[in-house]
């Protein structure tokens, strides 16, 4: 059976007396090429949010449509919202993680709204930042502000992705969002490298 992910962590935070609590996931960490993003979600607090947002989820969890038919659906519902980048050669200089935190703190920089709290998933915490945070295992599917991230976060990497593919053809780019298919790692070994890709990640990285 198929978790919900729901609002009881954010109406715990908004119990507490906190407003701005931002979702914050990632997209493109593992892919080969193209950036890393972050999308952070500022949702309000409404008794029908749940119901308005129903089918929203860990975007590995929906098809390709769902999440392009709901995500401005989470961009009219939330307070604010934002995506961060990352670059491959950001992510070859300075690593994953520490690229990905770049992504999540430009995200949150873009807000227009300063969050009070931030519920991150996984592996995602913002140390540098003096904000009082939660990174949840899973957080994607239990919680609903992540999940609305993830879907941002991913639905606005695959667009980078298929423009992407027009400058840097042969790849496969738009189909494989940079992620290493068969297909991807035999282009990259008949092309080699485009300058998108992460030099520093092996061929044979997943």
């Amino acid at each position: 059976m198929r978790i919900e992910p729901d609002l009881s962590f954010e109406h715990k935070l908004w119990q507490s007396g906190l407003t701005y609590i931002a979702g914050m996931d990632e997209a493109g960490r593992g892919a080969l090429a193209g950036p890393v993003a972050v999308g952070a979600v500022i949702l309000p607090n409404q008794p029908r949010l749940s119901s308005t947002l129903s089918g929203v989820r860990d975007s590995k969890q929906m098809t390709p449509l769902a999440r392009e038919r709901l995500a401005p659906r989470i961009k009219e519902s939330a307070l604010t919202w934002s995506v961060g980048f990352a670059s491959s050669d950001e992510i070859d200089s300075l690593g994953i993680v520490p690229a990905t935190r770049l992504a999540a703190l430009r995200a949150i920089e873009s807000l227009s709204l300063f969050p009070s709290y931030l519920l991150t998933d996984f592996r995602l915490e913002l140390p540098e930042l003096d904000i009082p945070q939660t990174s949840l295992v899973k957080g994607d599917v239990k919680c609903l502000s992540i999940a609305a991230a993830s879907v941002l976060a991913k639905t606005a990497r695959d667009a980078l992705m298929r423009d992407l593919d027009l400058q840097y053809p042969g790849y496969g780019l738009g189909k494989h969002k940079g992620y290493g298919t068969p297909f991807h790692r035999l282009a990259m070994k008949r092309l080699g490298y485009s300058a998108i890709h992460r030099k520093s990640f092996s061929f044979h990285k997943n």
